[in-house]
């Protein structure tokens, strides 16, 4: 890894109507609207939207390390994260985040340290962290059979 400060830039272009083109360097082109909760088209990535995949995202980055550095072998994590945007004190800002977390582990794997590693990749996401609303982790640990976990692992691979 390389020494902080790190600095991510980032382009977006827009007109008085239609998407916003985001653009970062080396990086696929993305364009956005607003949700159709803000009059927006839908069915296309917003602000809000992407705020909520940053989450995601690296909530399972995070718990990847942290699972590497722990031993702990896994074969998949679905997270799902809902962003609560509300109105407070007349500012309109994300008030919760709520993070429910599949984990796939093999049979036999210890449902207390896949807890710990997962309650550690919460509190380490470096998104989360950079968001004043509440946060909550649900957890489900799902594990698989040893055949199962063999396939899984052989097609990751």
């Amino acid at each position: 890894m390389e020494p902080f400060p790190h600095l991510y830039s980032v382009e977006a272009v827009g007109s008085a109507d239609g998407h916003v083109d985001v653009d970062s360097a080396g990086l696929p082109q993305l364009q956005s609207a607003p949700p159709p909760q803000f009059g927006g088209p839908g069915g296309q990535w917003s602000p809000e939207s992407l705020l909520a995949a940053a989450a995601a995202s690296c909530f399972i980055l995070t718990f990847r390390a942290i699972a590497r550095a722990s031993h702990l072998n896994w074969t998949r994590l679905e997270a799902k994260v809902d962003a609560t945007l509300d109105r407070v004190d007349g500012v309109t800002r994300f008030t919760r985040i709520v993070t429910r977390a599949a984990l796939t582990v093999p049979a036999g794997t210890s449902t207390v340290s896949c807890e710990r590693a997962l309650t550690k990749a919460e509190a380490g996401c470096l998104i989360a962290n950079s968001l004043r609303g509440e946060r909550e982790l649900q957890m489900e640990i799902i594990k698989s059979t040893d055949a199962e976990s063999e396939l899984q692992l052989a097609q990751s691979s």
